[in-house]
């Protein structure tokens, strides 16, 4: 019977949008979602909904998360969101923003958004002093030991968090890294209570960063904003005095994705 009922709603979405819808409420939810929960948010009988997951699965823009039964977006609608994001108008914007900040914080500072294995740079201007760290657009880095990374994993769900580190040791790159699970809740605990992260040589010995959250009109973090420096120029300390010239910045960010 509920899919009868439904059945009329089902007739009424023109197939060619079907999939961007479930796409598109798959977006929203920010976290992996089963297949019948969309279709009742859209109006589709299960039979349908199911074949459009399917199909978008095979195709690489949804892709099954770890209970085998939920969906999230997958690589190619990442690239998706990455390259909307990019765009010129949006991209001119974003850069204007960053190099006010930069030039004001005197560093280089970066925009960078989640993927499913790290953080990836999408945008970053570059401080005008010869000594700097070479992390180029389209570099991705580890969650657990950058602060972008570990301001991302601080915004997670305590479940998803928990499945984040249940899945893989924490790789030690330098002799600072946070290795153990205990460790890194007790630090994203007070990353969310100070609404900042920090990268104290955990990533690269000789580099401390620090970075904010950039969020989209529901609250719900989208990107970061950070800057990074080589030791011998400015503590971390010292960098941290430009964390209000940073959220100021952050903050000019997330009015872009509302607006």
């Amino acid at each position: 019977m509920p899919d009868d009922d439904l059945k009329g709603k089902d007739e009424q979405i023109p197939t060619n949008l079907r999939l961007l819808m479930i796409l598109e409420e798959v977006a929203r939810a920010g976290v992996p979602v089963k297949p019948a929960m969309i279709g009742k948010l859209i109006g589709l009988p299960k039979p349908t909904v199911h074949r459009l997951f399917q199909t978008a699965e095979a195709e690489g823009f949804l892709q099954r998360d770890l209970d085998g039964r939920s969906y999230g977006p997958g690589p190619r609608l990442r690239d998706l969101s990455v390259n909307v994001m990019s765009s010129q108008h949006m991209r001119t914007a974003r850069l204007a923003i960053l190099k006010s900040v930069a030039e004001e914080v005197g560093e280089t500072c970066n925009l960078a958004t989640p993927d499913r294995e790290g953080m990836v740079y999408l945008d970053r201007v570059e401080t005008h002093w010869p000594l700097r760290i070479q992390l180029p657009v389209g570099t991705q880095v580890p969650f657990h030991c950058t602060a972008s990374g570990k301001m991302y994993l601080s915004s997670l769900k305590p479940s998803m968090l928990e499945g984040y580190l249940a899945a893989d040791p924490l790789e030690a790159l330098t002799e600072r890294t946070i290795t153990t699970p205990d460790a890194l809740r007790s630090e994203l605990d007070l990353t969310r209570e100070r609404g900042y992260s920090i990268d104290n040589e955990e990533f690269m010995t000789g580099m401390t960063a620090t970075a904010v959250p950039v969020t989209d009109g529901q609250g719900r973090l989208v990107a970061t904003l950070s800057v990074h420096v080589p030791v011998p120029r400015r503590t971390l300390e010292d960098l941290l005095t430009a964390l209000p010239v940073l959220k100021a910045g952050a903050e000019k960010l997330s009015k872009l994705n509302v607006e």
